[in-house]
């Protein structure tokens, strides 16, 4: 079977997991430092945030170089030893793809503000006059992901207004153009550079991004702002049906390294315009926000699961899972935050794991960690700047791993962490969990095993039992593995069989509020 198919893929956020080094930023070492951890815990694969050469205006999303390390990670050498480690751990490597954009500082884009306007250059880029007679208006309504218009003007060699350039997220990204055959040659380039360095796939930011319609006209769709955690159907910016021969053009390079994958980033509400992008010949996997979306209500869990599993099945395409990553508040937070929020995030971390399909986990999902309240002039995140300081962006849940003892660094870095850690840390560190039965890390460890071992986790269909209000129950077709979840105010009766495990210890024999339990 193909490894991603019933994986659990962890992410690494690599700015905050661990620094090696002291300069208080994640680094390639760092990680390699705590291959023994991820072993430990059981994951089958790590998936990689950016480490590409980038002046960091969006955190390494920002590419100047695709084809190198950046300085702050480390070098090719540290990654090739990274890899050969992985490897030797038992695990697999994805690494992060930005093919929609490219950074400002990149030698193309430098190159394209040189040029003229009509030059090939400028044809790697979306490059337009402007509207009204002086120019003086965006070619378009569009208006940037992180806030703001989506065009910036450029100033021809004279000094004088010149064009505009397209980015759909920062001004320091500008939208690549998809119908350049340079820019499709670069990308295969790119992909076959890491695959024979040793890497088992890819994750694709923005996979439904790239191609733009012709003319690139105005929509009321795309005025709208903010990051896109569930699409927005209609949207000119994204999901154009050109996108797929990008992805043809991905998986025709994968077909050539057998055991590759690609799993795509892939905000597309519509179940049967998501299946398109995981047809034979595109993407292994399609990244799922559906319970990234979904309140903790046993109703919209279950739709958010039937949705998902709907949307693959058409296609024979494995369904993927999370409830976190670094674009979204913590599951902790999310629910409810404090005793209430991590019951909540646990109950809710055993159902995803119940699932058939790929599990993705966000670093530091598995200590329980919430937001961190973060003073404003701590912020980085680009959304901080553009909405004018009134959305705070994606800091507050990408603050380091806490990993041993206390304040600043907690075992991250011997030096001042690049977001501050807060005091709470202290009792959520890896070394404090890691002994202790009850804690967030150990359910987790206890759940991946029973995962990767119980004979109830087989089959790819799921059946759902009659449940109390508030309530769920499903197992795994052909097996006698059940998960039950309570989201209501009561306890209420188990299913039949013995228990296995529970996010929360039962009431009685009752399954209490915000507790999920696993029976066979």
């Amino acid at each position: 079977m193909q490894w991603w198919r019933e994986a659990v893929v962890y992410q690494v956020y690599v700015r905050s997991f661990s620094d090696a080094d002291g300069d208080g930023v994640g680094d390639l070492d760092g990680i390699r430092s705590r291959l023994g951890y991820l072993e430990l815990l059981g994951v089958d694969a790590i998936w990689l945030t950016p480490f590409y050469t980038s002046p960091m205006a969006d955190h390494g999303y920002d590419v100047a170089d695709p084809r190198d390390v950046d300085p702050v990670f480390g070098d090719l050498a540290a990654f090739d030893t990274l890899v050969e480690a992985t490897h030797e751990h038992g695990l697999k490597l994805v690494v992060d793809l930005v093919p929609n954009h490219t950074s400002s500082e990149h030698e193309w884009f430098r190159a394209a503000l040189d040029a003229a306007p009509g030059s090939p250059e400028r044809a790697r880029y979306h490059f337009r006059a402007g509207r009204r007679p002086d120019g003086a208006q965006p070619p378009n309504n569009w208006t940037s992901v992180f806030g703001g218009p989506a065009w910036t003007r450029v100033h021809a060699a004279d000094g004088e207004p010149g064009e505009w350039y397209l980015h759909l997220f920062s001004a320091e990204q500008p939208d690549l153009n998809w119908t350049n055959p340079e820019v499709w040659a670069d990308l295969e380039k790119t992909l076959r550079f890491w695959l024979d360095r040793g890497v088992d796939g890819f994750r694709i930011d923005v996979a439904h991004g790239m191609s733009k319609p012709d003319g690139l006209p105005d929509s009321m769709a795309a005025t709208r702002s903010g990051l896109l955690p569930g699409g927005r159907d209609g949207d000119p910016r994204f999901d154009h049906d050109d996108v797929h021969d990008v992805h043809r053009m991905i998986r025709a390079v994968l077909d050539h390294y057998p055991g590759r994958m690609a799993v795509g980033e892939v905000s597309v509400r519509d179940d049967a315009r998501f299946a398109r992008y995981l047809r034979p010949d595109e993407l292994h996997l399609g990244f799922n926000f559906r319970l990234l979306r979904a309140p903790f209500e046993a109703a919209a869990v279950r739709d958010a699961v039937e949705h998902s599993l709907a949307s693959v099945a058409g296609v024979a395409a494995t369904p993927t899972w999370a409830i976190a990553g670094h674009d979204v508040s913590r599951p902790v937070t999310r629910y409810g935050g404090g005793e209430l929020g991590t019951a909540r995030a646990r109950a809710m971390a055993l159902v995803t794991l119940a699932l058939p399909g790929t599990v993705f986990v966000y670093n530091g999902e598995e200590l329980g960690l919430p937001d961190v309240d973060l003073p404003d002039e701590a912020l980085q995140d680009p959304v901080w700047e553009r909405s004018g300081h009134t959305e705070r962006g994606r800091d507050a849940f990408r603050v380091p791993m806490p990993w041993e003892g206390g304040a600043p660094g907690y075992g991250f870095t011997e030096g001042v962490p690049w977001l501050p850690m807060p005091p709470e840390y202290g009792e959520l560190t890896v070394a404090e969990q890691l002994e202790d039965t009850a804690s967030t890390l150990s359910l987790v460890r206890r759940a991946v095993e029973l995962r990767r071992r119980h004979p109830g986790f087989t089959g790819t269909e799921l059946e759902w039992f009659g449940a109390p209000v508030g309530c769920l129950a499903f197992r795994r077709a052909g097996t006698t593995l059940v998960c039950a979840l309570n989201t209501s105010d009561q306890a209420v009766a188990l299913p039949p069989g013995d228990v296995l495990l529970t996010s929360g210890p039962l009431d009685d024999g009752l399954l209490p509020p915000d507790t999920a339990a696993w029976l066979a």
